[in-house]
């Protein structure tokens, strides 16, 4: 269990961990607001198309195995990035953690599902996991902002690589093999086009700050990128040993479960960019005094995650995830209120607390119902494609909402203006997280409430 969740800490804190550091990014290499964004995305991208294929590696192959050839991979990009000389060493040094971290992620839930049994304990074991992992992304705000304030924004990137090593002993210790057992084969045609698509279908809807959505160079990276994805479904519908088998969602309970987490991944994952720039460029704080100001929010999303294994029988998991979806879309409606001279408990920490009780509440039913009722060999094809959900809404929801503030900026960038996007932003992703509800509500099927039927 330690080493498992130390691994997911890891991976999850790094989604988040720079964004304190962004504007000294910015300073010291040069970089555009766009670069800034890709700084995020160009590991988030990454981790989301090939996090299926490190789920299907790790029931091939071995799941200890690719913990610890994702985590080596993921320590050294961590020593690359942090000692990188220019914009685009960075991204890609980026791009190669989030790839490690696509292989070690699946692996975390699927050692904790293999070793648990269905029931109350495996509940408990994922809400423990989910705990951890929302910790990850919460926290990053305050590591980064002591780490970039005290040392460089570089050691948001190094402070990986002392700490990777240790749970690399750790894993090699502790954690037993295990396998599905099956024909060793990958779909790898299938991981490169739902990567590509992605990446394209991003980089088209950024494009759309600087170009608008009716240019050709929006117009083109976006439909190349609907394109690569539509290949990626025909490859997986036609393939003998498919990446993301299709079948899989027949079974309501999985369906229903990933669009509800692709749509609060989308809402919600963009919460910490916008709030340390908010922080940072509107209220003057430092990037230590912003990631503190993130402790109280930090803190409730663990505490949600806790709380959830608690209510899910007696409420049932599905009402739960509702009631989680619908308070973080409250608190996201909160934090839109925000001006340019909020004062902190107001603009910051009490919407934040309702927005991260509510991701709390809501990530551990999710996972728990898009989990069970996987066959054990697909254990970890399942665990990825929760992951990969969550993660792919992030990164594509992150350039979305981007594109919104930036539509309601006037480019003066004075903090007025600056509000203004940022609180557009946070109406948006509070609607988002409604439709969240409404798939939950239509789709998921009532006899999940307690146990999703086996597949």
């Amino acid at each position: 269990m330690l080493a498992a969740c130390a691994g997911q800490f890891l991976v999850v804190l790094d989604v988040s961990v720079v964004n304190t550091a962004l504007p000294s990014m910015r300073a010291d290499l040069g970089m555009s607001a766009v670069g800034l964004q890709w700084v995020v995305n160009a590991y988030s991208i990454a981790f989301a198309g090939f996090m299926l294929l490190g789920g299907r590696a790790g029931d091939l192959f071995g799941r200890k195995r690719m913990f610890l050839l994702g985590l080596g991979l993921f320590t050294a990009a961590s020593l690359a990035g942090g000692l990188a000389q220019a914009d685009w060493h960075l991204l890609a040094a980026r791009s190669v953690q989030g790839l490690g971290a696509a292989i070690l992620a699946p692996s975390t839930l699927t050692i904790l599902t293999s070793a648990v049994p269905e029931g109350p304990a495996r509940v408990r074991a994922i809400g423990t996991w989910s705990a951890v992992g929302a910790g990850g992304g919460a926290a990053g705000g305050l590591v980064g902002g002591v780490l970039t304030d005290l040392l460089s924004w570089r050691w948001v990137l190094l402070i990986n690589v002392p700490i990777g090593a240790l749970v690399l002993v750790a894993g090699a210790v502790w954690l037993s093999e295990s396998r599905s057992g099956q024909a060793r084969r990958l779909d790898l045609p299938g991981a490169v086009l739902v990567t590509a698509g992605l990446a394209t279908l991003a980089y088209g809807i950024v494009q759309t700050e600087a170009e608008g959505w009716t240019a050709a160079a929006t117009l083109t990276p976006l439909a190349a990128g609907l394109v690569l994805l539509l290949l990626f479904l025909l490859v997986e519908a036609r393939t003998k040993v498919p990446l993301m088998p299709l079948k899989l969602f027949k079974v309501r309970s999985v369906s229903a479960a990933n669009a509800a987490m692709f749509i609060c991944g989308g809402g919600m994952f963009a919460m910490w960019f916008f709030m340390t720039l908010y922080a940072q460029n509107v209220l003057g704080y430092t990037p230590l005094n912003a990631g503190l100001a993130l402790i109280p929010s930090s803190l409730t999303i663990v505490i949600g995650s806790k709380l959830a294994p608690l209510l899910m029988p007696r409420l049932g998991a599905k009402n739960v995830s509702m009631l989680g979806i619908v308070l973080a879309s409250a608190g996201f409606g909160w934090q839109s209120t925000m001006t340019a001279d909020g004062a902190y408990v107001t603009s910051i920490m009490l919407p934040g607390i309702v927005m991260m009780l509510g991701a709390g509440l809501a990530a551990t039913p999710l996972a728990s119902l898009a989990t069970s009722g996987a066959a054990p060999g697909d254990a970890g094809l399942v665990s990825g494609l929760i992951n990969t959900s969550r993660t792919m809404g992030g990164a594509l929801g992150l350039s979305v909402l981007s594109t919104v503030a930036a539509s309601r900026m006037d480019g003066s960038g004075s903090p007025e203006s600056l509000t203004e996007g940022y609180a557009a932003a946070f109406r948006t992703s509070s609607i988002l997280l409604l439709a969240g509800v409404v798939v939950m509500l239509l789709w998921m099927p009532r006899g999940t409430d307690r146990r999703t039927p086996a597949s």
